[in-house]
């Protein structure tokens, strides 16, 4: 049984309540945490119910709720392009930071801050714009961020779907990836094999991540304490990044 949360919390725990009434052997939970405690509060004790019933769970994304974890590591795979485009020689950065309630965005953003802050360069606060994890959020809070007057060399969006979006927002507007200015995204999801120019980006093993959170969840025995399964990024540097001023 497959179920959509829409990155609704609510809708998150219903599903699990439902899935523990139809007596599902194992949930696997994909998807990024709220920053609400009290979301995450109600989210553990209908896992707890669930496991108390002899079913097991795994979640893929943050750590925090009672169940083994495969966890991408987020802030370090940020910093690790934040210095990589550093080294490129841009000072002047921009990021679409996604919804303020998501921990994937968050972590994400503070990583990418800290390691920019380590290497002298700048994100002022008017060059950060947040907006929905989607193709049109990216869309539209690129659009934000240039009707703002950026003076940004490089983009970054915290996730590729919102960096597609922001793409097209450049194009739309007249401004050329990268001559203009650079864009980098996080994830490096299949469907950017159709992006042009093709997507600088933080590769996570996506699938073997799924695979892995559904392997623990189908163990026989459980194994007492939650494990973690931390998965480190790649930053992958492809046409939409180059230095800056660079035809």
């Amino acid at each position: 049984m497959l179920g959509t949360t829409g990155r609704d919390p609510e809708r998150e725990t219903e599903l699990v309540s439902t899935l523990r009434s139809h007596r599902a052997r194992a949930v696997v939970l994909a998807g990024s945490r709220t920053t609400s405690e009290e979301d995450a509060r109600r989210l553990a004790e209908e896992m707890t119910a669930f496991i108390a019933r002899g079913g097991r769970v795994t979640c893929v994304s943050q750590e925090g709720l009672p169940a083994d974890t495969v966890v991408p590591d987020n802030p370090g795979g940020a910093a690790a392009l934040a210095k990589e485009l550093t080294a490129q020689g841009h000072r002047r950065f921009a990021v679409l930071a996604g919804p303020t309630d998501l921990r994937t965005a968050q972590e994400r953003l503070d990583g990418f801050r800290s390691a920019l802050s380590d290497a002298d360069a700048e994100l002022l606060s008017h060059n950060v714009v947040h907006g929905t994890f989607t193709r049109d959020g990216g869309y539209e809070a690129a659009r934000q961020l240039l009707a703002a007057g950026t003076d940004a060399t490089c983009l970054f969006a915290v996730n590729d779907v919102m960096a597609t979006g922001a793409m097209a927002a450049l194009r739309d507007a007249g401004l050329r990836v990268p001559q203009d200015l650079s864009v980098a995204g996080f994830d490096d999801i299949p469907t950017l094999r159709d992006l042009t120019p093709t997507l600088t980006t933080v590769r996570l093993p996506l699938e073997w991540m799924g695979e892995e959170a559904t392997r623990l969840a189908l163990e026989e025995e459980p194994t007492g304490s939650p494990r973690r399964v931390s998965i480190a990024g790649e930053v992958v540097i492809r046409e939409s990044t180059t230095p800056p001023g660079r035809e």
